[in-house]
């Protein structure tokens, strides 16, 4: 699963100092140059410049409360404290259209004092608007690479003083060269167009957080999920929050038998999944529905029964008797119990998982007990590793010579020893014939090495017809 670096945050506002630093040079050279050669067009430029500073510090502040984790009072975090952050700029950015076109509308009137251009005047500009472009450049970039909404958001408003400086320097020409004093009022129009559209791209961009529009469509979170193998319907699919720290919602149908291990691991590689194709996924809730006309599973319904009552269960089959479905399987009851309780119990599983399937004519249980700790035996664990190794070998080999046994781990377990192991089949067998080669097998290594606690066969075809 992919997910934003623990430094993404201290990224962020490292660039946020930076530009801060930039942007406060920048607003301080055009208002000395301004009150110095008294050009108030340059020295009105030098404090719209300083709304870059002002939202600098607010994105800082910002940046800093959406670091905070989930606590009682925000269980999903602060994240959204950064989007309200973006929508305080895209209102600067508003605020700096009303202050251009306000200006506009002053000198068609006829207000304003006449511009006094020196040359010193175009170099401080000149200077100052490349500072602006490699301001805007730099924040955007990063915005990008650290999949920042507000150094985005920033970085448009930084873009719109870059705008108005070419303005009052194509006005500075024009009023040197012809005398079109009118050209500033031209140039600060359009402008105004630019400002208005950023403004707006920030506020809908932030605005659609805030009133959850979803990030990811149905669709693509549907068929991302229905990916896995495990996955065949989702029922419904939902998002909210910023594309970089999304929260999506799953619901998927599933056979009403699924017992709580089975539907936890299919949550958890839906998770895995939709991680592989959202970066900075925030979090996944799956819900499950039970499947209201599909075809039933008994052997995963008389697993579920057991569950519930407390009791193992393992080498469930399911059969066609002449009176209707037969089901057979190893019921594991904790030791030392007496038979009458054992029975009891079982007993009772049988009447429940008949209750469930009515077609079922049938349950035979074997009942067994389970597994217990093992006595304290002289060799290391490491040499019971390998003696019980080659024990499991020389019996695979006795009883099935034409499976091709291999990989055989073993390692110690809670109450004994797990073993791993892979068998080759031929690949023209069917799924069934090679479970039941399995299961047959695992049956015959517990029965003669009770050590072994747990068995774990992997079917495989030969390589060259995989």
């Amino acid at each position: 699963m992919t997910t934003p670096q623990p430094n993404t945050r201290q990224e962020v506002r490292r660039v946020l100092y930076i530009t801060l630093a930039l942007n406060v040079l920048v607003a301080v050279s055009k208002v000395v140059i301004g009150l110095v050669t008294g050009v108030l067009a340059i020295t009105a430029d030098g404090f719209h410049s300083m709304v870059d500073g002002s939202s600098n510090v607010v994105a800082l502040v910002a940046n800093r409360l959406a670091d905070r984790p989930p606590d009682d009072d925000h269980p999903y975090g602060h994240r959204r404290f950064e989007t309200i952050a973006a929508l305080g700029i895209g209102a600067f950015l508003l605020f700096t259209a009303w202050e251009i076109i306000t200006s506009a509308f002053d000198r068609l009137g006829g207000g304003g004092a006449q511009p006094e251009i020196t040359p010193l005047s175009f170099v401080v500009m000149i200077g100052t608007l490349l500072v602006n472009i490699f301001v805007t450049t730099y924040e955007a970039r990063a915005g990008k690479r650290l999949h920042s909404e507000l150094l985005t958001a920033d970085a448009a408003h930084t873009r719109s003083d870059v705008f108005v400086t070419i303005s009052v320097l194509v006005s500075m020409v024009l009023v040197v060269v012809f005398g079109w004093l009118w050209a500033d009022t031209v140039a600060a129009l359009v402008i105004v167009v630019l400002i208005v559209r950023a403004a707006w791209e920030v506020l809908s961009r932030a605005g659609g957080v805030l009133v959850d529009t979803a990030p990811y469509t149905p669709e693509q979170l549907t068929t991302w999920a229905e990916e896995l193998p495990s996955v065949e319907q989702v029922v419904r699919a939902r998002s909210r929050g910023p594309a970089d720290a999304a929260f999506i919602d799953i619901d998927v149908q599933v056979a009403p038998e699924m017992t709580a291990d089975h539907t936890a691991a299919i949550a958890d590689a839906i998770r895995q999944k939709l991680g592989q194709h959202i970066e900075g996924l925030a979090e996944v809730e799956v819900h499950f529905v039970p499947a209201e006309n599909g075809d039933k599973d008994y052997s995963l319904l008389a697993r579920a029964r057991a569950d519930a009552l407390g009791l193992g269960t393992h080498e469930v089959r399911v059969s066609d008797g002449e009176r209707g479905k037969l089901i057979e399987m190893h019921v594991e009851v904790p030791p030392g119990q007496t038979l009458g309780a054992a029975h009891e119990r079982v007993t009772r599983l049988e009447q429940e998982v008949q209750a469930a399937l009515p077609d079922v004519a049938e349950v035979v249980t074997h009942i067994e007990p389970a597994l217990t700790a093992l006595p304290t035996i002289p060799e290391t664990p490491d040499e019971t590793a390998q003696r019980l190794k080659r024990l499991a070998l020389d019996l695979l080999m006795g009883h099935y010579p034409h499976a091709e046994w291999h990989q055989l781990r073993v390692y110690p377990g809670q109450n004994g020893f797990t073993l791993t192991l892979h068998v080759t089949l031929p690949a023209q067998i069917t799924v069934d014939a090679a479970h039941r080669i399995a299961e047959s097998a695992e049956t015959l290594l517990r029965a003669e090495m009770p050590q072994i606690e747990r068995v774990t066969i992997h079917t495989e075809p030969p390589e060259n017809n995989g």
